[in-house]
């Protein structure tokens, strides 16, 4: 299976509410997950906890979609622009936008930067 594939297959398993599983499918041991302020989470388990809450704060996922995605197979890297739009429990609501840049190693995915706009 190709790298594009497999980012196809992740964000698929993600849209039907199977985040938890995609990310142990798809995400190495040593991953290190780095958010656009450039702070970086390292590990599985350190990021397995950090999805978990972030799915812990949410009460619905109203919409949510792929937008672009790409990949360059010689160099094992995936590209994915997606959005969310997310009910929170504490009422709030948020469309999240981001772009996805996947570093693969071993078929999984070992490294991940995400950009996004900070504003409101």
């Amino acid at each position: 299976m190709s790298y594009l594939q497999k980012a196809k297959d992740l964000y698929q398993m993600v849209g039907q509410g199977q985040l938890l599983d995609a990310f142990e499918k798809y995400y190495h041991e040593d991953v290190v997950m780095i958010e656009a302020t450039g702070a970086a989470r390292n590990g599985k388990a350190e990021n397995r906890e950090y999805e978990k809450q972030f799915l812990a704060s949410v009460s619905l996922m109203n919409d949510g979609g792929v937008t672009a995605i790409t990949s360059n197979e010689e160099t094992c890297v995936t590209m994915v622009e997606s959005w969310m739009d997310i009910s929170f429990k504490d009422g709030n609501r948020m469309k999240m936008e981001e772009v996805a840049v996947q570093t693969w190693k071993d078929d999984q995915i070992i490294r991940e930067r995400f950009y996004y706009n900070m504003g409101g």
